[in-house]
């Protein structure tokens, strides 16, 4: 359905069932999945790659080249997996040579100016809400929730069930099935209620729980509580999941409401 009033470069792969409306450019380089929408004044540059059923809604611009002083025009990508929405305004930025893609995942939902930087990997299942700013190299795994108006530092990574507080400045990672809120941004808590919603048992919520007990209410530092966790916890799937995103953090992880007001 190409709409006269759109510019279709002549070697953009769209599917014959993609709904265009007017004043939509989409440049060359580009590949469309089947039955998905382009809003009207969407712009879609070159290295895009939508996959079916999305909803690009007016506005957003998709494919720009980083806002990243080191590209120099290598050939990298966005890449939005099947039943994503990308609401007005949203921008997302190809990689560069860091990881050569910005992908976003299946069934995600990017609020209204949201902005997605150079190479991140969003999971599926993922929710940022209106006007969210996620920097460059950013990992968020699936089922994250990000609240409105945060801002995420560059190379942070979110684990998988999430819920981040609105207005949040999150500069150091956060670990899996948390919410994190406050300021400074800390451990509020295990998201039980997003959990439950997500068929977690009572068994397996119980055991996320000890875990984050020993974690951030201890008062052991995290190397002796992952020691502690280890030892007296048995293994599960949650628990060697929290296990490996504490030792393998870059950024290092919140801390507990109380430690961190006491570093203020």
């Amino acid at each position: 359905m190409k709409q006269p009033l759109a510019y279709i470069h002549p070697e953009a792969k769209i599917a014959p069932n993609v709904v265009i409306d007017p004043f939509v450019t989409i440049d060359k380089n580009v590949v469309i999945g089947e039955g998905t929408r382009i809003g009207s004044n969407a712009t879609i540059l070159e290295g895009t790659r939508i996959g079916k059923n999305c909803n690009i809604f007016p506005g957003a611009v998709i494919g720009a080249i980083p806002q990243d002083l080191k590209f120099v025009g290598e050939e990298t990508t966005v890449e939005i997996g099947d039943n994503t929405t990308v609401r007005e305004f949203a921008t997302i930025n190809r990689g560069t040579k860091a990881r050569g893609k910005t992908v976003v995942g299946n069934n995600c939902l990017l609020m209204a100016y949201v902005h997605v930087a150079h190479d991140c990997i969003i999971g599926n299942n993922v929710i940022l809400v209106n006007s969210v700013q996620v920097a460059g190299e950013v990992v968020i795994n699936d089922f994250a929730i990000v609240g409105g108006l945060s801002a995420i530092h560059q190379f942070v990574h979110i684990g998988a069930h999430v819920m981040v507080s609105g207005g949040s400045l999150v500069s150091k990672d956060i670990p899996p099935y948390v919410k994190a809120g406050r300021d400074p941004l800390s451990y509020v808590g295990v998201n039980s209620i997003g959990l439950r919603r997500r068929s977690f048992t009572n068994e397996q919520i119980r055991d996320i729980q000890d875990c984050y007990r020993m974690l951030f209410q201890s008062k052991m530092n995290n190397s002796d509580a992952l020691v502690r966790i280890e030892a007296e916890l048995p293994a599960s799937k949650e628990r060697d999941e929290i296990i490996l995103f504490v030792k393998n953090s870059q950024r290092g992880i919140i801390k507990g409401y109380g430690a961190a007001k006491q570093e203020e």
